[in-house]
């Protein structure tokens, strides 16, 4: 019996969804715990193209409430903004944690 998507592929799917143009180009997972959670950590490397409202997107990250069924994202941080021909590269690393 499968279980669904994990948590990365959800990640995934939610960042894709938050804002037309937003593509997840990789992704890296690894199992993250604590001594009273468990979740894991993701790496993303995602692009959009380079508009006015990339830049209040890209900010607004760190506070997004993305919908992940399953899991909070505990933690979200922008680590690089780069742009180069009229697309913004972003990498993100996001904890989440299984509820």
């Amino acid at each position: 019996m499968s279980r669904g998507p994990d948590a990365g592929t959800r990640l995934a799917r939610a960042l894709e969804q938050s804002r037309p143009g937003v593509i997840v180009v990789r992704r890296e997972s690894a199992p993250w715990a604590s001594v009273t959670f468990n979740g894991a950590r993701h790496r993303i490397a995602l692009t959009l193209p380079d508009v006015d409202e990339a830049d209040e997107w890209i900010e607004s990250l760190s506070e997004a409430d993305l919908v992940i069924p399953g899991h909070l994202v505990a933690d979200l941080t922008v680590a690089r903004v780069t742009r180069h021909g009229g697309t913004v590269a972003i990498a993100i690393d996001v904890l989440t944690v299984a509820t």
